[in-house]
């Protein structure tokens, strides 16, 4: 369960166990708080790198971005939400289906087009 794990699971939980979006959710968030403690523990014990000013900053920005997401996400149906889900799912996969074959000006730079 890494980065994108969500794209993967979000989507087999809704399909193929029939489960209910509500149940959904909240399994995904439960294994995301789970995973996301420990390894920040580890992180923080091993290694003493975790920015505790960045990590505030994420754990705001994610408070506040999960109640404007609920709040908006209640205004469409389930059908509207579920067909979101699975266009944002294509556009991820041809994204980085591309990535393997475009090689960027600078393997070194986060982001194309941006120069010193």
């Amino acid at each position: 369960m890494g980065v994108g794990g969500g794209f993967i699971l979000v989507p087999a939980m809704l399909y193929v166990l029939r489960m209910k979006a509500g149940a959904v959710v909240g399994t995904s968030l439960f294994q995301i708080i789970i995973t996301t403690a420990i390894t920040t523990i580890l992180q923080a014990g091993r290694n003493q790198t975790v920015d505790i000013v960045l990590s505030t900053i994420l754990l705001l920005g994610g408070v506040v971005g999960a109640q404007i997401g609920a709040r908006f996400a209640g205004r469409f149906r389930a059908e509207e939400l579920r067909a979101a889900l699975g266009l944002i799912v294509l556009l991820v996969g041809m994204q980085m289906g591309l990535e393997l074959f475009v090689r960027p000006a600078d393997i070194f730079m986060i982001a194309p087009g941006i120069a010193d």
